[in-house]
C-alpha cells in the first residue's frame, strides 16, 4: 500500500509542523482511512486494533475544529480503563503541543472524587475518562456536557463487554444530538451495531484489517492431553525462552491468581492483573511489570487493556481463546513497533475447532509445534535483573523523577545505567534499580532527603 502523508489531508499548519517535529510523517492505515471522513465531520465507525494510531486519528479531529479561547468541554473521549485514558490524554496533549493553553483533563474512577469537581470547575476543553466516573460527575451536576461538539467511544467493545452500556447511554443523552460521534473498536460485536444504531448518524465504517498488522510476529501452537497438563506446557514454555517480560492471557480472574501463584511457587516472576483488585494494587502491578521487575504478568483480556508495553518478548494464550479476533488483539501485544515477536497457545482436543476459526480468521495454515522436553522442568526458575523501590512521596509532596535520580546517583551513589524507569503518582513514587545495586540504592535513598525531606522507602516484594 503507497504510503499517505499527514500533507494530504486539511490540517491547520500548527498542527502538521508539530507531527512533523514528532516524527509523524506518514500515516497508518487506519488513520489514512478514517482522518478524512473526521476532518469532514461525520460519523465514523473504525475498527482496528491497539497500536494502529486510532488516538492520533481522532486527536487531530477534536484538536482540528478545537475553539481555544471558548473554555468549555467541547469533546469527550470514553475509554474503559483509567490506563487507557492516562495514555490517550498523554497522546492528545503531545498532538496539541503547538496550540497553546489547551486544557485536557482526565475523570476516571479509582481515584478520589473531591479533586475532580476543582479540577471541573476550573474548566477544560477535552475530557478523556471511564464512563463510570463520568456518569457519576453527571449524577452529582458537577459535569456540563452541553457544548460537546465531539464524541468518542474507544475500545467500544471493551467498555460494553465491562458492563457500561447503561453509562454510555446516559453520557450520550447528555450530550448535544447534533453532535459529531466516532466509534473505535477492536472488534465489531452485535452490541457494538446496537450501540451505533442508537447514537449515530450515517456513519462511515472503515475497517482495517488485522493480519496486516501481524507480519513481525511467529506464532506456535501446542495441543496437550488435559487441563493439567497446561500449566506444564506453560512452564517449558517460560523456561525455555526465559522472556524478559511476557503476558500470559487467562479466560478468569479465578484462573489468572491460580496460575500466578503455580508459577511463583516454581520459582518464576509473575503477577496476577485482573478486575478484582484495588486501583493502587493495579498500579503497583502494572509499574512491576513494565519496568522490568516482573517478568510475567498473567491477565484477562479486561485487565490488560490500555496496557503499553512497547518491548513485549512474548504472549501466551494459556488457552485459545473462542473469538478468533480478540486472539489477533492478544498477540498483537508483542512484536510492535518493527520488533519480532512470538506468540504461544496452549489448548486440548476439545478446542480443536478454536485453533481452526483462528486459522481460517488469519488465513494461515498453522502446524501444531511440538513442546521443549520436559527435562526442561528441572532448570531452576529465573528471576528479572531489576527490582522496584517504592517512595512514599510523589507529585503532591513536589518531587519529580530528576530530584530521585540524582539521590540515587549523587556522591558515592549508584551508576546511572543501573537505574531504570521511574513511575510518579499523587503521594509516591516507584524507581526500578539492578538488583545488584538494589541494597545501596535503598540506603542511599533512606539516608538521604527528597526535596529536603526524608521519606519512607521500601523494597517491593
Amino acid at each position: 500500500m503507497s504510503q499517505t502523508t499527514f500533507t494530504s489531508v486539511k490540517l491547520q499548519p500548527a498542527l502538521i509542523e508539530n507531527l512533523t517535529s514528532l516524527g509523524y510523517n506518514n500515516m497508518t492505515q487506519i488513520q489514512a482511512e478514517s482522518l478524512p471522513h473526521v476532518l469532514a465531520g461525520k460519523d465514523v465507525i473504525a475498527q482496528g486494533k491497539t497500536g494502529s494510531g486510532k488516538t492520533a486519528a481522532f486527536g487531530l479531529g477534536i484538536l482540528e475544529k478545537l475553539k481555544v479561547k471558548q473554555f468549555r468541554i467541547q469533546s469527550l473521549v470514553l475509554c474503559p480503563t483509567r490506563e487507557l485514558a492516562d495514555q490517550v490524554a498523554k497522546e492528545i496533549r503531545k498532538l496539541a503541543r503547538s496550540i497553546h493553553n489547551i486544557k485536557v483533563l482526565t475523570i476516571c474512577g479509582g481515584m478520589p472524587f473531591g479533586p475532580q469537581v476543582g479540577s471541573l470547575e476550573h474548566g477544560a476543553h477535552i475530557i478523556v475518562g471511564t464512563p463510570g466516573r463520568i456518569e457519576d460527575h453527571l449524577y452529582r451536576g458537577t459535569l456540563n456536557l452541553d457544548n460537546v461538539t465531539t464524541l468518542v467511544l474507544d475500545e467500544a467493545d471493551r467498555m460494553l463487554e465491562m458492563g457500561f452500556q447503561s453509562a454510555i447511554d446516559a453520557i450520550t443523552d447528555a450530550t448535544p444530538s447534533n453532535r459529531q460521534t466516532l466509534l473505535f473498536s477492536a472488534t465489531f460485536p452485535d452490541s457494538i451495531k446496537t450501540v451505533s444504531e442508537h447514537i449515530m448518524v450515517d456513519p462511515v465504517m472503515v475497517k482495517v484489517a488485522s493480519s496486516d498488522n501481524n507480519t513481525n510476529i511467529r506464532q506456535y501452537f501446542y495441543k496437550v492431553e488435559n487441563n493439567k497438563q497446561r500449566l506444564v506446557a506453560l512452564r517449558l514454555l517460560l523456561l525455555k525462552h526465559r522472556p524478559e517480560s511476557c503476558v500470559v492471557f487467562c479466560n478468569t480472574k479465578l484462573e489468572t491468581q491460580r496460575v500466578s501463584d503455580e508459577l511463583n511457587n516454581f520459582g518464576l516472576s509473575a503477577l496476577a492483573l485482573n478486575g478484582d483488585l484495588e486501583q493502587r494494587d493495579r498500579d503497583q502491578t502494572l509499574v512491576r511489570f513494565t519496568n522490568k521487575s516482573v517478568c510475567i504478568l498473567v491477565a484477562t483480556d479486561v485487565a490488560a487493556r490500555g496496557l503499553d508495553v512497547d518491548s513485549l518478548d512474548m504472549v501466551i494464550n494459556f488457552e485459545v481463546v473462542r473469538d478468533p479476533e480478540v486472539h489477533v488483539h492478544r498477540i498483537g501485544r508483542t512484536g510492535r513497533a518493527g520488533k519480532k515477536g512470538t506468540a504461544h497457545s496452549i489448548f486440548i482436543e476439545t478446542e480443536m475447532h478454536r485453533f481452526e476459526k483462528v486459522s481460517e480468521y488469519m488465513e494461515k495454515e498453522f502446524d501444531i509445534s511440538v513442546l521443549p522436553p520436559f527435562s526442561i522442568l528441572e532448570k531452576p526458575g529465573y528471576k528479572p535483573d531489576m527490582v522496584t523501590l517504592q517512595i512514599d512521596g510523589g507529585k503532591k509532596q513536589k518531587v519529580r523523577p530528576g530530584d530521585i535520580l540524582g539521590a540515587l546517583t549523587g556522591k558515592n551513589g549508584i551508576a546511572g545505567k543501573q537505574v531504570g524507569k521511574i513511575n510518579m503518582f499523587d503521594n509516591w513514587a516507584y524507581v526500578a534499580v539492578h538488583k545488584d545495586a538494589s541494597k545501596p540504592a535503598l540506603a542511599k535513598l533512606s539516608e538521604g532527603k527528597l526535596k529536603g525531606r526524608s521519606f519512607r522507602i521500601r523494597r517491593i516484594r
